[in-house]
């Protein structure tokens, strides 16, 4: 009887390998450890996290209420600049007008005092007066006249009129009159205006003509109630004093 032969092909059952086997361990042990973590995480990180939001809210309404305060402080500081600018300005105004007044009572008390020394404590109160005349050799062949007006006799009322002069003398051995437009050697000229409570001193230049010598100066003043009319020595007009 003959032997069967061997047969061609084997079946041998294959075991998994070791290494295949410790990676699947390790990736189970792995996922598991991730599980946990999570788990840890959650449990532990919750209730801060609650916490956390509460605070960013807080957070969140503490720089609304500082840029609510910093609008308003911004608004108050954009007042108080433009008050201060305003007070400012109105005590540069204030001060200007002091310093106006200042100067207006030096002025009067200056005035005051020249008048004083004009008129005298003890002198009779008279109306409307020329105090002064007074005539002073200028460049050219011109003469600067200084006429002082007065008026005491009524300390409140005001003096309003025009002033003019004649001067006479002598001219080519004749008495003559040299009016006031001569004088300016003009027509028409009107006279100088005055106005007045206390005193006023009215300035000009007049030219005398040639070969003419002035021995008096008449002043006229014309407006009130009535006309005054003054003359003065040309000697006394042209020296110190004019009186």
């Amino acid at each position: 009887m003959s032997r069967s032969p061997f047969p061609r092909y084997q079946i041998v059952e294959q075991r998994p390998s070791r290494r295949r086997l410790w990676l699947a361990v390790a990736g189970l042990a792995w996922a598991g450890t991730l599980a946990g973590v999570w788990w840890l995480a959650s449990y532990t990180a919750a209730p801060r996290l609650g916490q956390a939001k509460q605070a960013l809210d807080q957070a969140r309404d503490q720089v609304r209420r500082q840029r609510a305060e910093l609008q308003q402080l911004s608004q108050r500081e954009t007042t108080l600049g433009v008050s201060d600018r305003i007070s400012r300005t109105a005590n540069q105004e204030l001060q200007a007008s002091l310093a106006e007044r200042d100067e207006e009572i030096a002025g009067l008390r200056a005035d005051v005092a020249f008048y004083e020394r004009l008129v005298g404590a003890t002198a009779p109160r008279r109306g409307l007066n020329v105090h002064l005349a007074e005539f002073s050799r200028a460049p050219g062949g011109a003469w600067q006249y200084q006429i002082t007006l007065t008026q005491t006799l009524n300390r409140g009322a005001i003096s309003e009129g025009a002033m003019r002069f004649a001067v006479e003398g002598v001219r080519d051995g004749q008495l003559a009159t040299i009016g006031w437009d001569e004088l300016h050697q003009q027509s028409g000229v009107a006279g100088q205006a005055y106005s007045f409570r206390y005193f006023q001193q009215l300035d000009g230049s007049v030219m005398l003509p040639g070969g003419f010598t002035p021995q008096r100066v008449k002043v006229q003043l014309s407006g009130g109630e009535r006309a005054v009319e003054q003359a003065f020595d040309w000697k006394l007009a042209t020296s110190a004093g004019g009186k």
